[in-house]
């Protein structure tokens, strides 16, 4: 049997979360092999100061059955880059699952990957999807057709556990969650903003007005061009 390539982009910048919770489930599926892909082979700093090192590069990596795109700060760079956006087209074309995590989703559709397409996002991000041709629907994980997005974060872990299921069957992606240990019980209602207190949500008012700011004239750009 063949090995399913999972191929994972990373640029500077990223949430090193929205790459490495999928990451560890989807390497746990039987018959799998994980790429770790970049435009080289130089370490590769995250927004929270791991730097991730890559197995592959654009030049090296072989065809992908599943390419993901996380998200970060990062996407903002990596959504407008020629190079970023000609790999994942590329790779995009054959793969059997096209997907992303967070903002992640943003190259996806700077890369003209959800025009038609229902998607999400982080939630902070999500009224900008329309800017790409996407309609957001909200849920922490979003199939339409062999496109898959994951909201904020860790909605990866719950992205990799539904491509395992659909790869392996539920069995083995209920196993896959029995061997991490995913049985979140944070301590308060607070992860999202539906339910999240005021004085969480205020707290991030200004967290995301800057970055908004610049998705948008990045996409606004590349739609002008």
């Amino acid at each position: 049997m063949s090995l399913f390539n999972v191929g994972f982009v990373i640029f500077p910048n990223l949430t090193q979360l929205d790459f490495t919770g999928p990451l560890q489930v989807l390497s746990r599926v039987p018959q799998s092999a994980m790429h770790i892909v970049a435009q080289s082979e130089a370490p590769v700093p995250s927004d929270c100061g791991l730097s991730l090192v890559p197995t592959q590069t654009f030049a090296s990596c072989p065809n992908l059955d599943l390419i993901c795109i996380p998200g970060g700060f990062g996407v903002c760079e990596a959504m407008v880059d020629d190079e970023t956006l000609s790999f994942v087209r590329r790779q995009a074309s054959g793969a059997k699952y096209v997907t992303s995590v967070c903002t992640g989703a943003f190259v996806l559709g700077a890369a003209g990957l959800l025009k038609g397409r229902r998607a999400t996002t982080h939630w902070a991000y999500t009224d900008l999807l329309p800017l790409v041709g996407a309609t957001h629907e909200k849920a922490r994980v979003v199939k339409d057709g062999n496109v898959i997005t994951a909201g904020g974060v860790t909605s990866g872990i719950d992205f990799g556990l539904t491509v395992a299921a659909e790869l392996a069957g539920e069995t083995t992606a209920q196993s896959i969650q029995l061997s991490i240990e995913y049985d979140p019980a944070p301590p308060f209602d607070a992860g999202h903003p539906d339910r999240a207190p005021e004085g969480a949500r205020g707290a991030l008012s200004s967290r995301y007005v800057k970055s908004r700011q610049a998705y948008r004239d990045g996409l606004e750009r590349l739609s002008a061009g």
